[in-house]
């Protein structure tokens, strides 16, 4: 069994209200959170409107299976979410 976790931190310039945040994070949890591999929620920067921090931890049978969910998340969070990535992390555990 292999573990990552993988933490990515959001800016969201312009964002005014923590309203605002949910509608531009919204759905994060729903997305990957489906996955039975997948487990994430917000670690970080709850009470800020301008910045959000993720935390993914994704199991696998495989460290190259655990490796490639997170680069698909990674690639998924670039693509959809109205944000900007500003820091990843990866811990193989």
């Amino acid at each position: 069994m292999h573990i990552a976790i993988l933490t990515v931190t959001f800016s969201l310039p312009g964002c005014g209200s923590l309203k605002e945040k949910r509608q531009r994070m919204g759905g994060l949890h729903a997305r990957f959170g489906n996955t039975p591999s997948v487990a994430v929620c917000e670690s970080g920067g709850r009470a800020r409107h301008d910045a959000s921090e993720w935390t993914f931890v994704i199991v696998g049978l495989s460290k190259r299976e655990v490796e490639s969910q997170c680069s698909q998340i990674e690639e998924k969070l670039e693509r959809t979410v109205d944000a900007r990535v500003m820091n990843v992390e990866r811990e193989f555990v």
